[in-house]
């Protein structure tokens, strides 16, 4: 069998001869660790991003069998994006940026985690209207037809390849930051966050369909969230199920109507007050279950939407920085897990700094003898 045959069948309850070793990529730090211990070399811990050649190399390396992120899709964010740039450089060298986004960040130098937010443009309607309505309308240029057309000749038929669908509300708080959208939906203009959300995802909901009107074939569809913290959602439920619930609902079904009927999602935090939301809504697909940071158990899913709620993740990646016995513990886990169905075994998220080359070959390796 093929890996994407595997995956395919094991989440649709389907025969498979063995589980597929998948992961969800690497900090770059840890990259940069492999190549000083000489595993690995620098110019290919330089060059490591989601699907690309560098990516498969080190798969094949390590013995991992793909990359679950491996997703192509239109340009559904702003389009054109603001211009990058430095507003401020502060005596410690920390930088001041405008970004892409147009959120107002501090970058501190020799610091690789999310920067600090520092201000925000998106603060009313004005700056809506004028500055980003522009850059949230669908345009066809947003869509490679070229591209699309030949996609079927040309995507490899050996690994599962996802439709990346957007984001409903994860860009969003990337553009008004935290406190912005707190901000904007509690005390100031919760009309105007509400036009903001529908503009962006009818934008998003037109490219999705002009790729699929291309007939090109996608093995299953994915978001993109980051709307949760290790307490829970950055906003009430019962808000965020009035935002965005309809969004993902007409955008999970256009992709039903093109055989696509496995959509998944990656938000991180935990998301257990999210997931009726997203689940009602045809979303079937929780990923990447972080259970080694926040403690987010794909259990408790199944247990509360039965079996058409699928997993993709759940491994407690901080074993790879302990020793075999742990990674034993968590293979002996990932089997128990494994016998529920429509599960693949995944570390739970980007795989950290201080693991073990040796214990995440062991994992890989041991992770494929594991029958479905």
């Amino acid at each position: 069998m093929t890996n994407r045959e595997r995956a395919m069948n094991i989440l649709h309850y389907q025969p498979a001869d063995r589980f597929p070793a998948v992961h969800f990529g690497y900090w770059s730090e840890l990259l940069e660790e492999w190549a000083g211990q000489g595993k690995i070399s620098k110019e290919l811990a330089e060059s490591v991003a989601d699907g690309n050649e560098a990516d498969k190399e080190l798969d094949r390396i390590i013995g991992w069998d793909f990359d679950w992120c491996r997703t192509v899709g239109p340009r559904n964010g702003l389009f054109p994006s603001f211009e990058y740039k430095v507003l401020e450089t502060l005596p410690d060298g920390t930088q001041r940026v405008q970004n892409e986004l147009g959120l107002i960040e501090r970058v501190k130098p020799g610091v690789a985690s999310i920067p600090s937010e520092d201000d925000y443009v998106l603060k009313d309607r004005e700056a809506f209207e004028t500055l980003y309505k522009p850059k949230m309308l669908y345009a066809p240029e947003r869509i490679d037809l070229e591209y699309y057309k030949h996609f079927n000749e040309t995507r490899p038929m050996d690994v599962p390849v996802g439709l990346a669908l957007g984001s409903v509300l994860g860009d969003i708080r990337n553009m008004v930051s935290v406190v912005g959208m707190s901000y904007l939906i509690y005390d100031e203009d919760e009309e105007l966050f509400a036009d903001i959300v529908d503009t962006y995802a009818e934008m998003q909901y037109q490219c999705v369909k002009a790729v699929l009107e291309t007939g090109a074939k996608f093995d299953f569809a994915h978001y993109w969230e980051d709307i949760c913290f290790k307490n829970g959602p950055l906003l009430s439920p019962d808000i965020f199920e009035e935002l965005c619930a309809k969004h993902y609902k007409k955008r999970n079904d256009l992709c039903r109507q093109y055989g696509i009927d496995i959509i998944s999602l990656d938000c991180d935090g935990v998301t257990g007050k999210l997931l009726p939301t997203w689940f009602e809504n045809g979303v079937n697909t929780m990923f990447p279950i972080e259970v080694g940071v926040w403690g987010d158990q794909f259990e408790a899913a199944r247990g509360r939407f039965g079996k058409g709620m699928l997993g993709v993740g759940g491994m407690d990646k901080t074993a790879f920085r302990k020793d075999r016995a742990a990674v034993d513990a968590e293979i002996e886990r990932m089997k128990r897990l494994a016998s529920l169905g429509g599960f693949l075994p995944c570390p739970d998220h980007r795989i950290m700094p201080g693991s073990s080359f040796e214990l995440v070959q062991y994992y890989a390796e041991e992770i494929k003898k594991i029958k479905v």
